[in-house]
């Protein structure tokens, strides 16, 4: 995390007083985030403490300082500004880049009639500092600020609004800094749903927003800054972050007994990969002992790329003290195993086609409710079309609102639940969900899944609480693709051997 300290502009004043400072928003701290709700709340109560424009003031001061930070060298700027407060932000930085003595171009869709009172007083402070007015973008600039829509956008842009945006997103695609106020606009800050504007940097103001860092969120935010505009104290937040947990070493006191036994069942005809994958991931990110029961008749005795793995036929294993990694690979063979290690497993992490199987048999669903009832401790680990089978939704449904859709499977089942995709959502009865940072698009490769299936069933065999686990296996899973090699494919098996107890590759 970096920080960007306070400077005062050239009056020599801060408006609104002592500015707090800014965060870049880098993996590693669990950052509070509140959806539009509690934002606007959080917003009314600040402003009833404060002399009148003081936030408008503070956003746009903080947008200015940080424009000519990220673009030190501009001599030329473009605020787009729509007719709503967000608007009114953009107004404000305007004046502030223009006193800084930038040659500054603003394009406004609002009108001085009908703009909210703080935009009218920003609006004001921009003609005093000389800005220049335009009906379109300028043929050339060095930087452009995105404030078109904000927080309580209730529809997409469209016209000429849409054309502005469309012109953002393409200087940002040209290597410019297009910096967004608050949220790229047409980004819904609770779901991080667009279509947006694709900005390069976003500044998001007064608190961060969770729509930011899930869905659409994380590519059309791109670099994410904070300035919470000098509030303290910032109430319940909606979700956190996720990030690393401090871990004491291993006691120099161990045998293998005491880290847990992983069971992985699952590797149907054709489909011992999934599950050799799991059990791999399990073994080095520190389980114990780590047992394989295939779902073929025909399955290898051994794994010779892996001699630590012991195969066993699944009618040789007790459930009952076992951490069992359920459903990689397993296909339809998965189904009749599913009834006694729901009902047995010491904890439970149920991927892939056991998660199909669950959704599609009333009897497994009450099997799984009844585990969640008595507190068996278990994870589910689907991708937004096993999600949406569980749920009895599209999985566009369930994308439109990740954090619901986790939230209501965490519920219905009693059990932890993590929502992969960008931004992976876990999510927990009783517990603040956690949107996980780390990972990007090298993971979108086949296997990935059961890698992480497996890091999480050996986070549970070392007594993890399953949330824990599963908070931490995500920030890691992901956070050991961030730092693959460049120009080095990340395949599964690669990524499985660097797995290991604790947050990174």
């Amino acid at each position: 995390m970096s920080r960007i300290t306070d400077r005062r502009s050239r009056d020599g004043r801060a408006p609104g007083g002592t500015m707090a400072g800014m965060h870049r928003i880098a993996p590693g701290h669990s950052w509070a985030l509140h959806d539009a709700a509690a934002t606007r709340a959080l917003e009314a109560a600040a402003a009833a403490g404060l002399p009148p424009h003081t936030l408008m003031q503070r956003a746009g001061s903080g947008l200015a300082r940080l424009a000519r930070a990220l673009e030190p060298h501009a001599r030329r700027a473009w605020v787009a500004c729509g007719p709503g407060n967000n608007g009114g932000d953009g107004l404000e930085a305007a004046g502030a880049l223009a006193r800084a003595g930038l040659a500054v171009t603003v394009t406004w869709l609002g009108s001085q009639a009908c703009a909210p009172a703080d935009a009218r007083a920003s609006l004001a402070r921009a003609r005093e500092a000389g800005v220049q007015w335009s009906d379109g973008p300028p043929a050339a600039f060095d930087l452009a600020i995105d404030a078109l829509l904000g927080m309580g956008a209730s529809r997409p842009l469209s016209g000429t609004g849409a054309a502005w945006a469309d012109r953002l997103s393409r200087a940002r695609q040209a290597g410019q800094v297009v910096l967004a106020a608050d949220l790229p606009s047409g980004l819904s800050a609770d779901t991080g749903c667009g279509p947006a504007v694709q900005a390069s940097h976003t500044l998001s103001l007064l608190t961060l927003k969770p729509g930011l860092f899930t869905a659409q969120g994380r590519d059309a935010a791109g670099e994410i800054w904070f300035d919470p505009l000098g509030v303290e104290g910032q109430g319940m937040p909606t979700a956190r972050l996720n990030a690393p947990a401090p871990r004491p070493p291993r006691p120099h006191d161990s045998h293998k007994g005491r880290w847990g036994d992983v069971a992985v069942v699952g590797g149907a005809p054709g489909m011992a990969g999934a599950a050799l994958l799991a059990a791999g991931a399990a073994l080095h990110a520190g389980a114990g002992r780590v047992f394989v029961a295939l779902l073929d008749d025909r399955a290898m005795a051994a794994d010779p790329t892996q001699p630590e793995l012991m195969l066993r036929p699944l009618a040789s294993l007790d459930p009952r003290p076992l951490h069992a990694v359920v459903g990689c690979g397993g296909g339809d063979a998965v189904r009749p195993a599913l009834p006694r290690l729901l009902s047995l497993a010491r904890t439970l992490v149920l991927d892939a086609d056991a998660l199909n199987a669950v959704a599609q048999d009333a009897s497994l669903q009450a099997l799984l409710q009844a585990r969640g009832a008595r507190g068996a401790p278990t994870v589910l680990t689907p991708h937004p079309l096993e999600a949406a089978r569980l749920l009895g939704l599209s999985a566009a449904q369930v994308q439109a609102d990740r954090l619901a859709a986790a939230g209501a499977l965490a519920g219905r089942f009693g059990a932890v639940t993590v929502l992969k995709g960008s931004g992976t959502v876990i999510a927990a009865p009783g517990q603040m969900p956690r949107i996980n940072p780390t990972g990007d698009a090298r993971l979108a490769t086949g296997g990935t899944g059961d890698v992480l299936a497996g890091w999480i069933g050996a986070g549970l065999a070392e007594g993890q609480e399953p949330f824990e686990a599963a908070c931490e296996a995500v920030y890691a899973h992901g956070a050991a693709a961030d730092a693959w090699p460049a120009g080095q494919a990340l395949t599964a098996s690669a990524l499985a051997a660097r797995a290991c107890r604790g947050t990174g590759p």
